[in-house]
């Protein structure tokens, strides 16, 4: 199988490049940026599978496909949330939310082999692409959660939610009262749900409410540790790759 990374972030390109390996899949390919990636595709073979990231350092990459006809299906990647990337048809056969588990990317080569991509043309409208990539600012989100305690239902605004975890397959949020409660969701649903500007995805298990951190510890192997006003039941650890955005996030 013939695959191709493009990812900005070297380091992340790396990782993933090992992470393949280890499924026994060699990367031969690794592309930074739009302009470095429309020049390969005129001078070389596509190949059968690409693993995108979504922002690249010169911009979107979708913009490749304004001036390549692509036939290999596509695995994205992203590190923000707000990315309607549920909503993307297209050829892509996945969408992996950094940083990349592998789990989820041993599940996502499973379903590529399963699905036997086709050969047909990749056709993409990349006006109808960017109406999916909706600015924060223009979109509404939840300001209330519920939760069923014996026969009541208690309500919490997301003001008063510190975070969101998840724990022995259920979802909880943490309140300001150092609380936790049970809610009848997934940390996947929360993403379409809750303001990317108050709360981030520090890890698979954590969103946290910025209002809610008390401290950012350096940690070790280039990662953060993040203590919040009131939950200390399990550490909140910022992955290394996605220190960067969520240091971009705090500003």
């Amino acid at each position: 199988m013939n695959i191709l990374i493009i990812e900005d972030e070297k380091p992340a390109a790396r990782r993933l490049s090992r992470m393949l390996n280890d499924l026994g899949m060699k990367i031969n390919t690794m592309l930074h940026s739009v302009s470095e990636s429309i020049e390969w595709f005129n001078t070389n073979k596509h190949p059968d599978l690409i693993f995108l990231d979504i922002q690249l350092s010169d911009g979107l990459s979708f913009e490749i496909f304004d001036t390549v006809t692509i036939k290999s299906s596509i695995i994205f990647t992203t590190a923000y949330d707000e990315y309607a990337l549920k909503a993307f048809k297209l050829n892509s056969i996945d969408y992996l939310l950094k940083p990349i588990d592998d789990e989820e990317l041993e599940a996502a080569i499973k379903k590529y082999k399963e699905q036997l991509p086709t050969t047909s043309e990749l056709k993409v409208d990349f006006e109808d692409i960017k109406k999916l990539l909706i600015n924060p600012m223009d979109r509404s989100y939840k300001k209330r959660f519920t939760t069923r305690i014996g026969q009541h239902l208690k309500i919490f605004a997301v003001e008063d939610i510190e975070c969101f975890y998840s724990e022995n397959k259920g979802t909880y949020l943490h309140t300001n009262e150092n609380r936790n409660y049970l809610i009848d969701t997934t940390l996947e649903s929360l993403e379409d749900e809750l303001n990317p500007q108050q709360f981030f995805r520090v890890s698979r298990k954590f969103y946290i409410n910025i209002n809610a951190i008390k401290d950012i510890i350096s940690y070790s192997n280039s990662r953060l540790q993040i203590k919040l006003h009131h939950f200390d039941e399990q550490e909140i650890i910022v992955a290394r790759e996605r220190v960067k955005i969520f240091k971009d996030w705090l500003e």
